[in-house]
């Protein structure tokens, strides 16, 4: 009889971080964010069929980080933070991570998104997500869901479509982007133009876009009628 390998429901625990993060029922003093995150990973996660397991907010301490690391690490496949790895930031996730586990990688060629990092925690696998909320959906997107549904012994292909551009776009080369982009049809013709601003603190963009605008490391600028792919991201997350 061939043995076959039984996969179990994914068991996922996330935490965001920052002291400059307040919850969203609270009032937003100056300099501060809300934490707009925790409710952004808890609707991708429930949208694709994971035990969710939602550790809290750990405040720029070592501590308090390191608490929640080994709480993810007894109860969790995997692990997601938010904040505390970009350049400048404080090094309170890297260090408990290091100290824990190992940091397989940390930065990825991708806008945005560029401040990703990717370990081992024991047998727990740990993703940390940038602070800016359209880099958590993004990154999320590229590279946590495809995680997810290897897990779950599910098969993970992202669906890219041709479109006609509507729009230039500004782009460097050296990395690869998603833009966020609003795809329209006319007379059987797909045609995708730019929501605008991309900023990754712009979370409006992701409400305003029906898809992402796939653009590969080589690309320089884009001017309208150039063919373009894009993933409708609302089917995934």
């Amino acid at each position: 009889i061939n043995k076959v390998k039984v996969y179990k429901k994914p068991k996922i625990s996330f935490f965001t971080s920052g002291d400059e993060v307040v919850p969203v029922d609270k009032k937003l003093p100056y300099g501060k964010v809300h934490d707009s995150n925790r409710f952004t990973l808890t609707g991708m996660l429930l949208k694709n069929n994971v035990d969710i397991i939602d550790i809290g907010h750990a405040k720029d301490d070592v501590s308090d980080i390191r608490r929640k690391f080994k709480k993810a690490i007894k109860e969790s496949d995997l692990v997601i933070s938010t904040g505390g790895v970009s350049v400048g930031d404080a090094d309170y996730i890297k260090d408990v991570v290091n100290s824990l586990g190992d940091i397989n990688f940390w930065k990825v060629a991708v806008k945005p998104g560029r401040p990703l990092a990717f370990g081992k925690l024991n047998n727990t696998i740990f993703f940390g997500l940038p602070g800016n909320p359209v880099s958590v959906m993004i990154t999320f997107l590229l590279f946590v869901l495809p995680t997810i549904n290897m897990l779950a012994g599910k098969k993970h292909e992202l669906k890219m479509e041709n479109a006609i551009l509507k729009s230039d776009l500004k782009k460097r080369k050296g990395r690869a982007e998603m833009q966020r982009g609003i795809l329209t049809i006319t007379n059987n013709k797909k045609y995708v133009t730019s929501v605008g601003e991309q900023g990754s603190g712009i979370l409006s963009s992701m409400t305003k876009a029906n898809c992402l605008i796939y653009l590969p490391i080589e690309d320089g600028k884009l001017k309208i009628n150039d063919i373009v792919k894009i993933v409708k991201f609302k089917e995934y997350i």
